[in-house]
């Protein structure tokens, strides 16, 4: 496969992956905006559905807008567009990062969580937020690297969901069962680090081959005229 034919399917493979989180968004925003019944199920969205509402909404944004972040060829076509998508990348990924962490701190936890999984998800929503935060203060500072290299771990982190997705469809598959809860938790965890070792990869990866940032480089290039505008 080509450099350019891998180039265009990373973007793709990302709105694939996003497409669960965003689908069962969809699902539980219509039932919360929709008068749905409510049941010992979903009742605990209804008690405080602002923040579930405040946290579809960003997490569809995040994923989907921040996948053609990954297509260097359409950022290459509209320059500005990277500026233009960032100044709602950032707020849309913050509001997803901290509405759900308003959730796991303060609404029921679902039938089977565990307190590890409270623990992951406090940690993986704090690191995305972080990264969010230090990606904007690297730009500001005309600090290129340090700013895709802080957006990427963010991005990564925002995609655990689907990720998650991914790996508990594997478990099933493999073993015929749903995962026990602890099982459950460390499942979902390993998503995420699965998510920030991709990540590390590709900062290294794309360190090593252009330095200074690049067109054809995911997140690479456009931070440089962003930057120095």
């Amino acid at each position: 496969m080509t450099p350019t034919k891998a180039a265009r399917l990373i973007p793709a493979g990302l709105l694939v992956l996003s497409a669960v989180p965003v689908i069962a968004g969809a699902v539980r925003a219509a039932e919360l905006t929709g008068g749905a019944a409510i049941t010992p199920d979903n009742a605990r969205f209804f008690a405080a559905p602002a923040p579930v509402l405040l946290h579809i909404a960003g997490v569809t944004v995040y994923s989907v807008l921040g996948a053609f972040q990954f297509a260097p060829g359409f950022r290459r076509r509209r320059p500005a567009w990277h500026r233009a998508a960032g100044r709602v990348l950032v707020p849309a990924g913050l509001v997803a990062a901290l509405a759900g962490l308003w959730m796991t701190l303060f609404s029921d936890l679902p039938a089977g969580d565990t307190g590890l999984l409270t623990v992951f998800r406090l940690a993986a929503g704090s690191a995305m937020a972080g990264s969010l935060v230090l990606g904007l203060a690297a730009i500001l500072r005309r600090d290129v690297a340090r700013h895709r290299a802080w957006m990427i771990r963010a991005y990564a982190l925002g995609m655990g969901a689907g990720t998650q997705a991914v790996v508990l469809s594997a478990w099933y598959a493999a073993t015929g069962a749903d995962a026990h809860a602890v099982t459950r938790a460390l499942l979902q965890g390993l998503a995420w680090g699965v998510n920030l070792a991709v990540a590390e990869w590709a900062i290294r990866r794309t360190a090593r081959r252009q330095p200074v940032g690049g067109a054809d480089q995911p997140f690479g290039g456009v931070e440089r005229s962003a930057a120095d505008s």
